[in-house]
């Protein structure tokens, strides 16, 4: 089959520095492209233009949304299948289960089949997936394929009931060219972190893990990339142990920026934890170009970092909140310049190998296609 099929691919926000991997998949999957979005369901189109065209509708469907708090709004519903069928939309690829899980009734009402991407929150966090579990079975039972971004998520959507044959394992892929390996011979004992400051990136247990390394390591640094919840927390608790002069928060950073900063590393280092809600990491998109650009990297047996990190090869894995296993591990890379380079070399050719976005596309590109032909 070729590629002239149209894809509508749908996602919860208009913007997000953080989902760089749904731009990559509206940038490079084939086919002709429309996008949609607005929440967990989509309300506008990429003109910014509601789907729901009448001044009538669009207030029943306000009423239902911020007042009644329906997942399940008829007026949106109908709104959607006839942009599906106007637009001759040959299939559907949801970014998020909730997302997927919302607009499952209107592919039907237009007979499109469905692809739906799980990436984190959205198959661990208990209370999402509590309040989204009969939209969730509902999809199950109508959608094409799913995608999980790790083998723990691949085997947990199979005991929400999503069947074996249609879950496919494909992290998000990492563009090599753009993060190519880096010659870190001459870096200082510098380290970084790239992420949001949320519970299951755990922020705080890394300062307290750097905290011991400037222990060990008077000239040690730690570069803290981005914004979040926690950010105030770790700023306090940065200012409580007294690592004011060796951690720099940089806030948001552009992704030239970060690329910058990479340059200067030792190391990419990240606490990945289980929140107490239940969240979870998918595969951090960050692991993966720190890995591409041949940083060894520090982090926990979490989640997909267990695939995307191969233990004493690529870098150094601890168990979560093993706070001070963490700080070891970071002394090891400090005090030996040739272990970090060999990680980090082993780690480019990992992602080479098996994480290299184009790799990515490809099969996403291949289940689009075998869905379509099935449909």
């Amino acid at each position: 089959m070729s590629a002239e099929y149209n894809l509508c691919i749908i996602k919860p926000n208009k913007s997000a520095f953080s989902e760089t991997f749904i731009q990559a998949h509206i940038d490079r999957l084939a086919g002709h492209k429309k996008v949609l979005y607005g929440g967990a369901f989509p309300v506008y189109d990429s003109e910014d233009k509601t789907l729901i065209k009448s001044k009538l509708g669009l207030l029943s469907y306000l009423i239902q949304k911020k007042i009644f708090r329906r997942k399940n709004i008829r007026v949106r519903t109908n709104a959607l299948k006839n942009y599906l069928l106007n637009n001759k939309i040959d299939i559907v690829f949801a970014e998020y289960g909730m997302v997927g899980a919302s607009v499952t009734d209107a592919c039907k009402l237009a007979k499109v089949p469905l692809i739906i991407h799980f990436h984190g929150a959205d198959v661990y966090h208990r209370e999402t997936v509590a309040s989204y579990a009969a939209l969730y079975q509902s999809a199950f039972k109508y959608a094409s394929a799913f995608i999980a971004v790790s083998a723990d998520m691949a085997e947990t959507l199979k005991q929400m009931g999503a069947p074996a044959d249609k879950i496919y394992n494909a992290s998000c892929g990492v563009d090599t060219n753009a993060f190519p390996l880096l010659d870190i011979s001459a870096s200082k004992n510098n380290f970084l972190f790239v992420g949001r400051f949320v519970e299951k990136k755990s922020p705080l247990s890394l300062v307290r893990a750097f905290k011991i390394v400037t222990e060990k390591l008077n000239d040690a640094r730690l570069w803290m990339v981005g914004a979040g919840p926690l950010f105030d927390a770790t700023k306090s608790l940065i200012h409580e142990l007294g690592l004011e002069d060796k951690i720099t928060l940089t806030g948001v950073q552009k992704p030239a920026e970060i690329r910058k900063l990479m340059k200067q590393m030792r190391a990419f280092v990240q606490h990945s934890v289980k929140a107490k809600n239940g969240d979870k990491e998918g595969t951090p998109l960050t692991v993966l170009e720190a890995s591409s650009s041949g940083l060894p990297v520090v982090s926990t047996r979490h989640s997909g970092i267990k695939e995307a990190v191969i233990e004493n090869k690529t870098g150094f894995l601890t168990d979560e909140y093993d706070i001070n296993g963490m700080a070891q591990k970071m002394i090891s890379l400090a005090e030996s310049p040739q272990l970090a380079i060999k990680m980090g070399e082993e780690g480019h050719e990992h992602m080479v190998n098996n994480y290299d976005i184009n790799l990515r596309i490809e099969l996403l590109d291949s289940i689009i296609k075998k869905s379509i032909g099935n449909n």
